[in-house]
């Protein structure tokens, strides 16, 4: 595993203003070395997007995360594996602050620092979470979820005045054809298959314009064919977001990671291991621990 490199955090730590929780407008960061950042913007000018060192969760003397260190690249997509109870959950709740670290850091980029921050100000920043279990508005038709997730004011007065401009409509209509549901857009997400809510779920995560996906176990309980369906839209999202995907399905991260993406291992709370698949299937402490012989 590669040396981790450490966010340069500013003022002894003090995290930078994220989006919606910036200072005014029009007020730049600049960094050490003299490059200018926007408010709105996430540094990622010395590669990684995220940035965990050291974090340790505990709950009732039980270490769920125990000194976990990890450290994802600006447009990196990458598979996350392990038994059950590795700590995969609890990391992605860390980053999303529905857990608290007791220790450690939590960086987006050079200098967000997300145990400063509550969930929605995460949300906010870039960070958007899908959970196993698809969570759309299923007495809606899927144009309507992708409508209703879209980044706006969502205060009840600009709510009712909001009318769905030129742009929004182009934008529902790019996630439509990305997540391969235009022929669907009028059904009612009720009545699409398992496989179809998750790609509607995840075409509502893009109407948030996520800099980081967190997707955990995305491809359990869906057909084969949804499988490689769902691997083909996160592989076309190369280069539009960063992305760590949780998954069991061994076919499916290969999938995702091909021959040289990077693929991390969880055991106990730390990572165990860190490669390519084709490195990490063949090292023995995780065929010892999770995969088997």
């Amino acid at each position: 595993m590669n040396p981790l490199k450490s966010p340069r955090a500013a003022a002894a730590g003090a995290a930078s203003p994220a989006p919606g929780v910036a200072s005014g407008a029009g007020q730049h960061l600049t960094s050490g070395l003299g490059h200018v950042v926007r408010p709105d913007a996430i540094d990622v000018s010395h590669g990684p997007i995220l940035y965990l060192e050291d974090v340790t969760v505990s709950f009732d003397g039980f270490r769920a995360l125990n000194a976990l260190s990890l450290s994802i690249d600006a447009g990196e997509l990458r598979c996350m594996i392990g038994p059950n109870g590795a700590g995969k959950t609890t990391m992605m709740d860390v980053i999303t602050g529905k857990t608290r670290a007791q220790s450690g850091k939590v960086f987006l980029g050079q200098t967000l620092d997300l145990r400063r921050l509550d969930e929605a100000a995460i949300a906010r920043a870039g960070v958007g979470r899908k959970f196993q279990k698809p969570t759309v508005f299923e007495q809606h038709p899927v144009w309507e979820n992708l409508e209703l997730a879209m980044k706006s004011d969502k205060r009840w007065f600009a709510a009712l005045r909001a009318r769905l401009d030129a742009p929004a409509q182009a934008r529902i209509e790019e996630v439509l054809e990305t997540i391969r549901l235009e022929d669907a857009a009028y059904r009612l997400a009720g009545e699409l298959s398992h496989g179809q809510k998750q790609r509607l779920e995840i075409g509502m995560l893009l109407m948030q314009q996520p800099q980081l996906l967190l997707l955990d176990e995305p491809a359990a309980g869906i057909t084969d064919d949804e499988t490689m369906e769902l691997a083909r839209l996160l592989n076309s999202l190369r280069g539009q977001c960063s992305m760590m995907v949780v998954e069991h399905d061994m076919d499916f991260v290969a999938a995702l990671a091909g021959e040289t993406g990077r693929v991390t291992v969880m055991a106990e709370g730390a990572v165990l291991a860190e490669g390519t698949l084709d490195q990490v299937k063949r090292d023995e402490r995780v065929i010892e621990s999770y995969l088997g012989r």
